[in-house]
């Protein structure tokens, strides 16, 4: 079992029409011309010193490039994914133009086994889209994370 711990934020904005929700395309060659399944929460890993609040705010602004919006964070707990990490999420309502994200990037040997380095965005499109829509494109093990925000969004509504 893993030991690797990830925290993120899921921005959601409700309008008449229902909500929706900030959803990340996962860069690098892997995921590349892949839809379902290959989308994200902006999250990542943090150590031990961090905490997990701590932490989904430092992705959020390394991964996109930009500052967390002011807010309330949503707690929307903990999921153990398939790999072991367990990954924790806040919602955080609020508005966000995806075309002023400066993506981060990251580094890896490809292709693989080529001693080459390149450079890939962590996330190479941010979208709003409807929880419905987000499901199948969001990886498996954050799923769950849609669910925790409809159950509060319907709690709000009264």
């Amino acid at each position: 079992m893993s030991g690797k711990r990830s925290a993120g934020l899921l921005l959601f904005r409700t309008s008449q029409d229902g909500a929706e929700v900030l959803i990340g395309h996962m860069g690098g060659p892997f995921w590349a011309g892949r839809d379902t399944a290959s989308w994200s929460i902006p999250k990542g890993e943090y150590e031990p010193d961090e905490t997990p609040e701590a932490a989904a705010r430092r992705e959020f602004t390394e991964e996109l490039g930009l500052p967390v919006p002011d807010g309330e964070l949503i707690p929307l707990g903990e999921s153990r994914q398939s790999s072991g990490k367990i990954v924790t999420v806040w919602a955080l309502e609020a508005d966000l133009d995806p075309a002023l994200a400066d993506f981060g990037t990251f580094t890896m040997e490809w292709p693989r086994g080529s001693g080459m380095q390149q450079e890939f965005p962590e996330i190479d499109e941010v979208v709003w889209c409807t929880p419905e829509s987000a499901h199948d494109r969001l990886v498996k093990g954050q799923r769950v994370f849609l669910d925790r925000l409809a159950r509060h969004v319907e709690a709000r509504r009264g």
